[in-house]
């Protein structure tokens, strides 16, 4: 079983090898969220998240004849780079199983550092599985993402490093997916300070872990794709679940728009890169899930491999959600000028053309018509609210393009 000593224990075996990630105390979200919020920056990790802790304490807990017979893991992308990584470093053969819909960033990142990577399944636990069948048939180490004791004390010595780094720490938010890192951070937490509250967050489209605490054991969910992909686990670990019982205090859900949220407002006012499963637990305190006012609150940024089209994405829906981008269907009497006047109006209103598409033959316009697609850039709500203003003055016909 885990235990304050056993995390102690793995701190001072991996140190020599991993970057004690800095606690950064962010003004605007503090701001924002009426507490002192702390972020704990694990995407700045060498292989982008706080998973090569465990897989490193894991390997480091190796005898020399199962270094020599090699490692396995199944892994929807960091935990995979981590056990590459490490095992690649010193020597030892790595196998890493990921299911066909893996990110290609981590896809890459994981065969960079030095893995023969297996694509199999349509989900992690499919892969698992398999990776789990072949290390038996080969003899080789399983190196589990979350279900292990020593990689769950790996991960726990994040819990150490916060208390040292602010002993005036009232919570701890931690994403949650298997378990193993809000289990080894709760038990390293509350075995130094049983006052600190430790809440964990999942995606509302996988909560396994809550399910599993509702159902007094593990219980397998349906599969489903979120952004949060690094914690979009169906069934909650069998050791972890104790862990979580015992030193969690709570769990909290957020949907895929609070990530995608989170996400932005990490990259905007922190200027960090936060994968989906990095931005869970800054989710739950925007949306205020875990109703706080006037706490010292640590945010662990998990992890940072995002794809950078996947990001694009999201700060294009974001800009939309947030009203700084607006897209309208506009319709003009055909005449020469028509098109200028129009500009000339949305200049007035301050707004930034950015596409247009003009036409004269569908939308239910009449010989002398046109209609014309525009999307505009504003400063948000407020000035878009104050264009739709200038445009109905102006006695133009339009309609909001979702």
């Amino acid at each position: 079983m885990v235990s304050r000593e056993s995390i102690e224990a793995a701190a001072a075996r991996i140190s020599p090898s991993i970057y004690e990630s800095p606690l950064v105390h962010s003004k605007t979200l503090s701001r924002l969220t009426g507490n002192a919020i702390f972020l704990k920056l694990e995407n700045l990790q060498m292989t982008g998240s706080f998973k090569e802790r465990g897989a490193l304490n894991r390997i480091l807990t190796m005898t020399e004849e199962e270094r020599q017979q090699g490692v396995i893991a199944a892994s929807a992308g960091n935990h995979g780079q981590g056990v590459a990584y490490h095992a690649t470093q010193r020597g030892i053969p790595v196998q890493i199983w990921m299911p066909r819909s893996t990110p290609l960033i981590k896809l890459s990142a994981t065969r960079g550092y030095g893995a023969d990577v297996v694509l199999h399944g349509d989900n992690y636990d499919e892969a698992c599985e398999a990776a789990i069948e072949r290390s038996v048939q080969r003899k080789a180490v399983f190196i589990h993402p979350f279900d292990d004791d020593a990689v769950i004390a790996g991960q726990g010595t994040i819990g150490l490093e916060l208390l040292r780094q602010n002993p005036a720490l009232d919570v701890i938010i931690v994403p949650v997916g298997g378990g193993g890192l809000i289990g080894g951070v709760g038990c390293a937490v509350k075995g130094r300070n049983s006052g600190v509250e430790v809440i964990g967050v999942q995606t509302a489209r996988l909560p396994s872990m809550q399910a599993a605490l509702q159902q007094q054991g593990p219980v397998d969910l349906p599969a489903k794709s979120t952004l949060a992909d690094g914690i979009a686990v169906r069934r909650a670990g069998q050791r972890t679940l104790p862990l979580v019982n015992r030193y969690v205090d709570r769990i909290v859900t957020v949907d895929e728009d609070e990530i995608a949220e989170a996400i932005l407002m990490l990259l905007e006012s922190e200027k960090t890169v936060a994968e989906g499963a990095g931005a869970v637990a800054l989710a739950a305190v925007l949306q205020g899930k875990t109703d706080h006012r006037g706490k010292n609150i640590a945010v662990l940024v998990s992890g940072g491999n995002l794809d950078v089209n996947l990001l694009a994405r999201i700060i294009e829906q974001g800009m939309v959600r947030d009203g700084r981008r607006l897209r309208l269907r506009v319709r003009l009497h055909d005449y020469p000028g028509a098109l200028e006047k129009l500009a000339s109006v949305i200049a007035k209103a301050q707004a930034n053309i950015m596409e247009t598409s003009y036409n004269r033959a569908h939308y239910g316009v009449s010989l002398n018509e046109a209609t014309i697609d525009i999307t505009m850039e504003t400063r948000g709500r407020d000035h878009a609210t104050d264009l739709l203003a200038a445009l109905t003055n102006s006695h133009y016909e339009f309609s909001i393009v979702e």
